[in-house]
C-alpha cells in the first residue's frame, strides 16, 4: 500500500503538483465508480469532478485509519447519490415483493463485455440503479443502503429484485443468441 502522506500534506498546503499526482493516481477508478451511478459518461465526469472538488477541500479531515482510496470511494458516492437527489429522480417506489430473485449464472456474465454490462445498468431506472449498485457492487446491506437512501429496506429489497428483473430482460433481448436461449425464464 502506497504511502501517500506526504502527498496530502503537499495538498492541504496548496499544491497543484500534488493535487494532480492524487487525481491522476485516482481518477481512472473514480470514473468508473461514478460511471455506475450517472445516467452517461458525461454525467459520470461531473459527478468526478465534483467528488475530486470535494476530496481536496476536505482532505485535511482524512485520519489515515483506512484506505485513502476508500475514502475517495465513499466521497465520489455520495456525490453522485446526493446529485440524483437534487434532481428528484429517487420517487417513492411501492413495494414490489411479486418479484423473484433473479440469478445470472457467472457463464452468463463472463460472455457479456463489462461495457455491455454497465450500458444495461445505466438504462436502469435512477433509484433501481442506486440500490443495484450499492449492493452488487459497493457490497452494502440493504440496512445500510436503506439508511444511505432514507427508504425502508423493504423497499431496497424490493428495488433490487426490481433492478435484477429489468437486467435480465434486457440481457436476454440484447444477447439472447449470445447467451442461448436455455436461460430463457424471463
Amino acid at each position: 500500500m502506497e504511502d501517500f502522506k506526504p502527498i496530502i500534506t503537499d495538498c492541504i498546503n496548496g499544491s497543484p503538483k500534488a493535487q494532480s499526482m492524487l487525481y491522476h493516481q485516482f481518477a481512472p477508478k473514480m470514473f468508473g465508480v461514478c460511471l455506475r451511478y450517472a445516467k452517461d459518461t458525461t454525467e459520470a465526469e461531473d459527478n468526478m469532478q465534483d467528488g475530486f472538488i470535494k476530496v481536496f477541500t476536505n482532505l485535511k479531515t482524512f485520519r489515515h485509519d483506512g484506505s485513502l482510496e476508500g475514502w475517495i470511494r465513499r466521497i465520489m458516492i455520495n456525490v453522485s447519490l446526493e446529485k440524483i437527489r437534487k434532481q428528484h429522480l429517487l420517487f417513492p417506489v411501492e413495494d414490489v415483493s411479486v418479484y423473484d430473485s433473479v440469478n445470472f449464472s457467472d457463464d452468463v456474465i463472463a460472455k457479456i463485455a463489462a461495457d455491455d454490462l454497465m450500458k444495461l445498468i445505466q438504462q436502469l431506472p435512477p433509484r433501481y440503479r442506486m440500490v443495484f449498485n450499492l449492493y452488487v457492487i459497493e457490497g452494502l446491506s440493504h440496512q445500510e443502503i436503506a439508511k444511505e437512501m432514507s427508504i425502508t429496506q423493504g423497499t431496497t429489497k424490493s428495488n433490487l429484485a426490481r433492478a435484477r428483473d429489468i437486467l435480465k430482460k434486457k440481457v436476454h433481448e440484447n444477447f439472447g443468441e449470445l447467451i442461448g436461449q436455455n436461460n430463457n425464464t424471463a
